[in-house]
C-alpha cells in the first residue's frame, strides 16, 4: 500500500529465484497478492516509482509467511467437542487477530494523515511568511506617503 506521496501510485513486480516474474502491476496503490512458493531461494520484490521521478513515495507491505499453528495441540485430529475453556481460547485468539489488523489500519492512516499535515503546515508557513513580507512592504510603503504629506516642498529660488 502507498501511504505518502503523488497520486499514491508505484508499480511492482516479484521474481522467483529462477529469474521468471510471478507477479507484475503497474500503477497500483493498494494489493493484495497470495502466492505458495514452489522453489526455495530469494525471492526479489521491486517497487518502482520511474513514472514519478519528483514525487517521494512510502510503501508499507506485510509478508505472511506460512500458516498460523493451530492454537492447541492436536486440534485438526479432535473428534469430540471443544470445551468451555478451549472455545474462549480460540475466540480471544481470533479477538487479538482482528485488533491487531485493526492497529496496523490505524498506523498506516495516522502515517497518511501526518504527512498530509507535515505538508500542510509547510506551506501555511510559506504563506506567512509571505504576507509579513507583503505586511512590511506596505507599511513602509504607507509611512513614506504620509512622510510626503507633512514635509514641505521646497521650489525653486523664485522671490517675490
Amino acid at each position: 500500500q502507498v501511504i505518502t506521496g503523488g497520486h499514491y501510485d508505484v508499480d511492482c513486480y516479484v521474481e522467483d529465484p529462477n529469474g521468471r516474474t510471478i507477479y507484475k502491476e503497474t500503477k497500483k496503490q493498494y494489493d493484495s497478492f497470495p502466492h505458495r512458493t514452489e522453489v526455495k531461494g530469494v525471492y526479489t520484490f521491486c517497487f518502482s516509482n520511474e513514472f514519478s521521478t519528483f514525487s517521494h513515495k512510502t510503501v508499507y507491505f506485510d509478508f505472511q509467511v506460512g500458516d498460523e499453528p493451530p492454537i492447541l495441540p492436536d486440534m485438526s485430529n479432535r473428534v469430540t467437542a471443544l470445551t468451555q475453556m478451549e472455545s474462549a481460547c480460540i475466540t480471544i485468539h481470533e479477538a487479538l487477530n482482528t485488533v491487531i489488523d485493526s492497529q496496523t489500519h490505524y498506523r498506516l492512516r495516522e502515517a497518511q494523515d501526518r504527512s498530509r499535515a507535515e505538508d500542510l503546515n509547510g506551506r501555511v508557513s510559506y504563506w506567512s511568511v509571505g504576507e509579513t513580507l507583503i505586511l512590511f512592504v506596505v507599511s513602509i510603503g504607507q509611512v513614506m506617503l504620509l512622510k510626503s504629506f507633512f514635509t514641505e516642498k521646497r521650489r525653486g529660488s523664485a522671490s517675490t
